[in-house]
């Protein structure tokens, strides 16, 4: 098997016939899914995929576990799709080519996010690059970094010019609750790492993060949505970590 396309779900049975269908030129396609309770496993089986069940324990150790799988099936290449992205026929041309001819080990695919209908073009959503197609045996997702992960590649990078289509969220308040997560996420990454919150992380932060979002990364090209943007994840990125992390602890912040 050359290549092995792999899709992380939990209850994703609104997107998951259609990103297996977008990656069905694939040799095969994996579904490792985190015991949904809707349909989204049997959809998959439906779809043509093999499913596999895997308690989740951070995206870093899901996506590790599937290429141990991927090596057990005797794949080459790797090929990571989530359930609410789409690969177009060009993207999978240029895959297909560069596995062929390519002498890099890894490739990152640049993406095309859609929040709530409407395509920010700025404050880090485009050109969005993500490192999803790798050589199996010559790539590793750090541990470290459960959330927003990171891979570890022993050989060279390449970057694919083809889009994958990124339909984050449908709506705000799915936007919200995916955010809330994240940030439950990285709270306990902190309590992990011994870091006690302290009075100036609720205000540079933020501060920080919005002046990142919005100036550095040009959010404000975006006009009110790229103001939106970088006021909430200003403040889901650089306060509600924090404030997780004090009700958790249920102490007042250090001094």
């Amino acid at each position: 098997m050359k290549l092995l396309a792999v899709i992380l779900t939990k209850n994703e049975a609104r997107h998951i016939r259609d990103c297996i269908a977008s990656v069905a030129w694939a040799d095969q396609v994996l579904v490792s899914d985190s015991f949904s309770d809707d349909s989204t496993p049997d959809l998959a089986r439906a779809a043509g995929a093999v499913v596999v069940q895997r308690p989740f324990d951070g995206w870093a150790g899901q996506r590790n576990a599937a290429l141990d799988m991927a090596a057990q099936l005797g794949a080459e290449w790797v090929l990571f799709v989530d359930a609410d992205e789409r690969a177009t026929p060009e993207l999978a041309a240029e895959i297909q080519n560069v596995i062929e001819t390519g002498s890099e080990v890894g490739w990152s695919i640049p993406r095309i996010n859609f929040i709530v209908g409407k395509q920010p073009r700025h404050g880090g959503f485009h050109p969005d690059t993500q490192l999803r197609l790798m050589r199996i045996g010559r790539a590793r997702y750090d541990l470290s970094r459960p959330v927003h992960e990171v891979v570890a590649l022993d050989g060279t990078e390449g970057r694919l010019r083809h889009p994958l289509l990124h339909y984050n969220y449908d709506s705000w308040p799915q936007f919200h609750a995916k955010q809330r997560r994240y940030a439950a996420m990285e709270a306990r990454i902190l309590k992990e790492r011994g870091i006690a919150p302290r009075p100036h992380n609720f205000i540079l932060q933020p501060l920080r993060e919005f002046r990142r979002r919005y100036l550095t990364l040009q959010g404000y090209k975006d006009g009110w949505l790229g103001l939106k943007l970088s006021l909430l994840l200003a403040y889901y990125y650089g306060f509600y970590p924090y404030w997780v992390l004090i009700r958790q602890s249920d102490v007042t912040p250090d001094t």
